[in-house]
């Protein structure tokens, strides 16, 4: 198993409470991935299966909307996190996640994730509620733009 060397990206919200060590172990259950630019990363209903660290490079987060308009949801750069939830419920992708300024990935792989919450309870737990506190910013802001946006759509109405 080699080495992902985290300690760059060891200011991420990912990593938020974890001793320099602990992001150091979790280096050796990460794997990196270089991936060019227009490349697709997962898309709609894909089961997911692995959480993304951006080390290097931009991914665009879309979602496809009656299955012609694809809407840009976010922009993501170095030390940035998409797919959290695969590693949680291992559920089907809800977005499509494009590379569009080549990239390097750190991937944490489900089983990998599962493995170390047997194996380091505390360091797992940790871990753990740093992505659902990711999860749920990514919640709050998208009913912040939600109820934006049907107030536009009200004002039109009147």
């Amino acid at each position: 198993m080699s080495l992902v060397n985290l300690t760059e990206l060891s200011g991420s919200p990912l990593f938020e409470g974890l001793a320099a060590k602990e992001i150091e172990y979790l280096g050796s259950i990460f794997t990196a991935k270089q991936i060019a630019e227009g490349k697709t990363v997962f898309v709609e209903n894909m089961p997911g299966e692995s959480l993304y660290l951006i080390q290097q490079g931009t991914v665009k987060i879309s979602q496809m909307l009656a299955e012609v308009d694809e809407v840009d949801l976010m922009t993501l750069t170095s030390g940035d996190v998409f797919g959290e939830m695969a590693v949680i419920d291992g559920g089907n992708r809800q977005v499509r996640a494009r590379i569009s300024e080549n990239a390097t990935l750190f991937i944490l792989h489900r089983s990998r994730f599962n493995t170390l919450v047997s194996e380091h309870p505390r360091l797992g737990l940790q871990l753990t509620l740093n992505i659902v506190r990711l999860f749920s910013a990514r919640i709050r802001r998208a009913k912040k733009d939600y109820r934006a946006m049907l107030t536009v759509s009200l004002a039109r109405k009147r």
